[in-house]
């Protein structure tokens, strides 16, 4: 089984000269309760089905499983979803490390955070300046969430 460690950010400056690729994600969820979410996503012309499991206390780790599967057959399993969440992600190095940078559209449009992918939660890893606030447990920020309380609702609250 394989974890998954993450510490996500807010991003604060600009990013885009360090963008060494960029793809268009488009993901729903198809079954999500506390132990277990399973999504669907296109990357691109690439296809993913992926189960997590429960998140930890702090909100950095869970099992992950990730498979491929035909762009079709993702496509057609993004219409059990109800909506969708469409972004795209850029790629920054920043020495042995990668950060996933999603920009949102839609109703998340203006949400921009970062993600950086850990073998253990107290590995050190580096803070570029365009780095804002950690959200990293914030359930706000997981996109199962943006899908019930989008970005754009969140002045109303």
């Amino acid at each position: 089984m394989k974890k998954e460690i993450e510490r996500k950010f807010l991003v604060k400056g600009d990013f885009m000269p360090y963008v060494t690729s960029k793809s268009y994600i488009e993901q729903g969820y198809v079954a999500k309760s506390e132990e277990l979410t399973l999504r669907i996503r296109t990357r691109d012309e690439q296809g993913y089905l992926t189960i997590k499991g429960r998140t930890n206390a702090a909100g950095m780790s869970r099992s992950e499983w990730e498979y491929e599967i035909p762009v079709e057959q993702a496509r057609e399993l993004l219409s059990f979803s109800k909506g969708t969440i469409k972004k795209h992600r850029y790629l920054v190095p920043e020495g042995e490390h990668v950060f996933e940078i999603d920009c949102f559209y839609g109703d998340n449009e203006g949400l921009v955070v970062a993600e950086v992918e850990l073998q253990d939660e107290d590995e050190q890893y580096p803070r570029p300046e365009w780095l804002g606030q950690e959200v990293t447990g914030d359930r706000r920020y997981y996109n199962s969430q943006l899908l019930k309380h989008p970005y754009l609702t969140w002045h109303e609250e």
